[in-house]
Formats: C-alpha cells, structure tokens, sequence
C-alpha cells in the first residue's frame, strides 16, 4: 500500500514510531524507510520518536495543543497558551506552554516551541477540559480559571497581597478585560485552594474577582 494512503486513517495526529513501524511492517528495514520518508518529506520528525504528515503528503496534521499533549507528557496546555485560547489575553503567545507532574523541559521543534512546567499533584488534576481543536483532534487544556492560576503560580517573584497589586496584575499586566474576569467562576477556585501552591495569591485573587 502506498505510504500516503497507509497513515491517512491517522491523519491529524502525531505519529508515534510505533505507529510508523506497523505500518512500515513489511519492509526488511523500517528504521531506515522511516529516514528515507523524511528525506522525500513524506514525514516530518517533531522530536525523537514522534512524526507528523510531511508536506508531501497533503494529509492535516496535529495542532500544536494536541502536539503538546503527546510530545512530554502527562500534560496539559495552560498558562498564556491557554488564556490566549480562551481569548482572554489579546498578546499572540509564540510558544505552547503546557503543565506537567515531571520535571520542567523544552522542545525547539520544526512546528514550534514547547514549554513544560512543573506542578504538584493533587492540584494539577484539577480544572481541566478535553477540547475539540479540529476534527479527530481532541487536546488536554485548562480550563479559564486553572490556566489563569497556572500563570499566577508558575510566574517567578509575583506574589499577590493587595486587592489593587492583584486588579493591577490582572487589567494592565495581562490586559484582562473587567467583564471576562466577572464571567469567571470564583466558587471553582474553592475546590483546590487548599492543595495549590501560593495559597496566598490565589485567596487574594479570589477576592478581587469578587470585588470587581
């Protein structure tokens, strides 16, 4: 079968070397077919193990959130690239920023840069949406309220402590419309204050939302 129409059924998702290997069954030398493929841009590598649909073959290919999920996981797009998702910030975000249980890590991909931060378990688990990006494309991301904690607990030397520092923080630093943060759902917050980092900020960041 022709390489093109063998990986359409997983057209839009990242391919795993597994993947390529039941496909590439036949041949005496799959590795070596794998770089051959990548030669013709019939793939494109991402990272170590992980392909996409190269140009050649016209098939869709993962978006970066669904990318992100798989490249370094477990995982789940917050912080800027979720608030810019959510369409909460207006700054474009140039890189996919994700949370993780491992240890923080970096990719420079030919698609993009990714960026992993770390979090504690239980908090991390909480808030999170499993979102349609595309057709057969689902990703892993925070929901309004977790991305917009993410930022404030992943943001090296902020620390909130005054109703005026936090509004300040939240309308001028990241731009933060008055009616986008009234539609957010304080009473979420409340599940898993007590397990989240920078206690502090979060119940000053509670108030302030329900001041506004």
């Amino acid at each position: 079968m022709e390489f093109r129409e063998a990986i359409k059924p997983y057209s839009g998702q990242p391919l795993t070397r597994q993947i390529l290997m039941d496909v590439l069954k036949e041949y005496r030398r799959p590795h070596d077919k794998i770089s051959e493929l990548v030669d013709q841009e019939m793939l494109e590598q991402v990272k170590r193990g992980v392909f996409i649909p190269g140009r050649r073959t016209s098939l869709a290919v993962p978006e970066n959130f669904l990318l992100a999920n798989h490249l370094y996981g477990p995982s789940y797009v917050s912080s800027d690239s979720a608030l810019s998702y959510w369409g909460m910030i207006p700054e474009r975000v140039y890189e996919t920023i994700s949370m993780t249980t491992n240890r923080g890590k970096s990719y420079r991909t030919p698609v993009g840069r990714f960026r992993y931060i770390r979090l504690p378990l239980p908090y991390y688990s909480f808030g999170l949406q499993r979102v349609e990006l595309a057709e057969n494309q689902v990703a892993l991301i925070a929901g309004k309220e977790k991305a917009l904690c993410d930022k404030i607990i992943t943001t090296r030397n902020l620390k909130l402590r005054s109703v005026k520092q936090t509004r300040d923080y939240l309308m001028e630093d990241l731009r933060i419309s008055r009616e986008t943060l009234r539609d957010l759902n304080t009473e979420w917050f409340h599940d898993f204050i007590k397990c989240s980092p920078k206690k502090e900020s979060i119940t000053i960041l509670i108030t302030t939302l329900n001041e506004l």
